[in-house]
């Protein structure tokens, strides 16, 4: 027998193995981001905090396109695997697509900004506004980009004739009795 399901979840079995899986990648991901932003550095010299948006990324332009791709890309890039991550853990067929991407961007941005906060104490690394920012934007994008077409395809594997869906041939089970509503004695 099965457990009960939330409205809109992946069912059974399949739900907890995609749900542990996710659960690791996202635990693996967070550990590598940790590993890449919180070591400490041995550098003689650090700039100061950037705490103006959009200033670094201006600075990174003026090093020129093939340098500035590549800085901005990396910002992006860190986080974005929590934009297709947060929503594989939660697990989740038929949920709201501006809900689903408002409550990943939200998660990416916290998690992002707790990374800034802990980065003012350890030596060699910086509080950088604007990687707040292109965290947050790679979050968003990777989410946008993936996470609507895997929720569609899934969500038609799981209706009637599709692959996981009611055999052809197969009588569909109809819907759940109801019991009516007896009156009180008196």
């Amino acid at each position: 027998m099965g457990g009960v399901q939330r409205q809109g979840s992946i069912g059974g079995s399949a739900a907890y193995r995609i749900r542990a899986t996710g659960i690791l990648f996202l635990a693996a991901h967070l550990v590598f981001v940790a590993w890449v932003s919180l070591r400490p550095l041995d550098v003689p010299w650090v700039m100061p905090a950037n705490l103006h948006p959009f200033d670094g990324i201006r600075a990174d332009l003026r090093l020129g396109w093939p340098e500035a791709a590549s800085r901005i890309g990396a910002g992006l890039a860190l986080f974005a695997p929590l934009g297709v991550l947060l929503p594989l853990v939660h697990g989740r067929l038929r949920v709201s697509p501006l809900a689903s991407l408002v409550r990943t961007v939200t998660a990416g941005a916290l998690l992002s900004l707790a990374v800034e906060l802990l980065q003012t104490g350890v030596p060699g690394q910086v509080a950088d506004v604007d990687s707040l920012l292109l965290n947050t934007a790679g979050v968003a994008l990777a989410h946008v980009a993936v996470v609507p077409a895997v929720r569609g395809w899934l969500r038609r594997r799981e209706e009637p004739g599709g692959r996981a869906g009611v055999r052809q041939g197969e009588p569909a089970q109809g819907r759940t009795p109801r019991i009516p509503r007896v009156g009180i004695a008196p």
